[in-house]
């Protein structure tokens, strides 16, 4: 079974310049049942999409089946299929040592959240975290994408 191994982080921008480069994705969630482990995703990014199931996290580590459709059945899915509203970023990626680091500035409701996410080979593989990385925020189910389409962060201080 293919599996995700991924730390997530929040980002102080002051210390980074973010490269020119950054790609713009917008990405969805097909509705599951209550309860359900899973989580189903559509993501545009430029002209390639993918359809995406997730499993539930075990800490860093989830199960992630990923499947490139094409950019007009991604963009029916997204219009039709996806609950919404969508969530919108700006993705750059970085390259720390041996690790590649994809930065995702939020965009919409989530506007003012920046995280940073590293993929490893394995849960206790060891990395340097640039001095950019802050607080981990790995096992905080807020920061999951798939929750702030429901609980933007611009609502988070709000009672």
């Amino acid at each position: 079974m293919p599996l995700e191994i991924e730390r997530k982080f929040l980002v102080d921008l002051t210390l980074l310049e973010l490269p020119a480069d950054g790609k713009l994705i917008c990405q969805g969630y097909l509705p599951v049942d209550a309860g359900s482990k899973a989580v189903v995703r559509v993501r545009i990014s430029g002209e390639l999409a993918w359809l995406t199931i997730k499993g539930e996290n075990a800490g860093a580590v989830r199960a992630e089946f990923e499947y490139p459709v094409s950019l007009a059945d991604a963009k029916d899915m997204l219009r039709d299929l996806c609950e919404p509203p969508l969530v919108e970023k700006t993705r750059y990626e970085i390259r720390v040592d041996q690790h590649l680091w994809q930065v995702d500035v939020f965009h919409g409701d989530n506007q003012g959240l920046v995280v940073a996410e590293i993929e490893l080979g394995s849960a206790d593989e060891s990395f340097t975290a640039p001095d950019w990385v802050t607080v981990e925020v790995t096992h905080d189910p807020r920061y999951y994408n798939s929750n702030l389409r429901s609980h933007p962060f611009s609502r988070w201080g709000a009672s």
